[in-house]
């Protein structure tokens, strides 16, 4: 069943994505070489807090952190630990907030100083996927529409769609329907309506589609070890058209003051 939120519903999710995007901002002046991956889980948590909030995926399905942090190939879900970032990674952050009973949930993949040129189109591709996908998320249009618009864009640089790992509603639970994968067939799945909210989020890999799942029952990563790039807004079907609730913003504008991170 799908939750169809109204407006004064849409703006308190709004405060939510927003935070998040606060929250990736504020680790976005501290990734660097040598960082620890549980140090930026740990300023995640305060800072979400601080801001009145808590994190939405720390216990959710007993995940133990705030923060699923990717690194390389590795999807999604990847435990914050004393695991060091390195010059060249590529740093996949997934964040979750709930602000008044409404949750947020947002991605960015970085990208440090010393990546190849190969990867880094990677990113380039699955950031600008992602928009495209949003373009075809308008009233009236279909689920598959979204997916098709994703699939058709990256597969033309020779990259894979990851197929067990969707995008989704969002609303007072972190996933609710609709599904939302980034492959598909124009014209199929769910009409598009005013009141819908998504979480559009693709998963794109240099090489196979295929994944597999480490031994913690969380980590996702390449079946083939290459790397994978993901890149979560929320987005609302409104009367008026279609709203980005997330930002990327604040995020781009601390990479820029970075030296360690790559700006494109």
């Amino acid at each position: 069943m799908i939750h169809y939120k109204t407006p004064q519903e849409i703006e308190i999710l709004k405060e939510s994505s927003l935070l998040v995007g606060k929250t990736l901002a504020e680790l976005a002046k501290l990734i660097k070489p040598g960082v620890t991956t549980l140090f930026l889980d740990k300023v995640a948590e305060e800072f979400i807090r601080d801001h009145g909030a808590v994190p939405g995926f720390l216990g959710y399905g007993g995940f133990p952190n705030t923060l699923c942090i990717s690194l390389n190939d590795e999807v999604v879900h990847g435990i914050p630990s004393k695991r060091e970032i390195r010059e060249g990674d590529l740093v996949s952050i997934d964040c979750g907030t709930i602000m008044n009973g409404f949750y947020g949930d947002s991605a960015y993949s970085f990208s440090l100083v010393g990546m190849t040129p190969e990867v880094q189109n990677l990113v380039k591709v699955t950031k600008e996927s992602l928009y495209i996908g949003i373009e075809a998320a308008r009233k009236g249009n279909r689920i598959g529409d979204i997916g098709f618009s994703i699939q058709q864009y990256v597969e033309s640089f020779g990259y894979g769609v990851v197929r067990e790992l969707v995008g989704h509603g969002l609303g007072r639970n972190l996933h609710e329907k609709p599904e939302v994968p980034n492959y598909g067939r124009r014209g199929r799945g769910n009409k598009l309506k005013e009141g819908m909210i998504l979480a559009i989020e693709p998963m794109i890999t240099l090489g196979s589609e295929k994944i597999v799942q480490d031994d913690d029952h969380w980590t996702i990563r390449t079946k083939d070890h290459l790397p994978a790039a993901h890149f979560e807004h929320d987005i609302a079907i409104t009367g008026s058209g279609t709203e980005i609730l997330s930002s990327f913003a604040g995020i781009e504008s601390e990479i820029k003051k970075n030296s360690y991170l790559l700006n494109f």
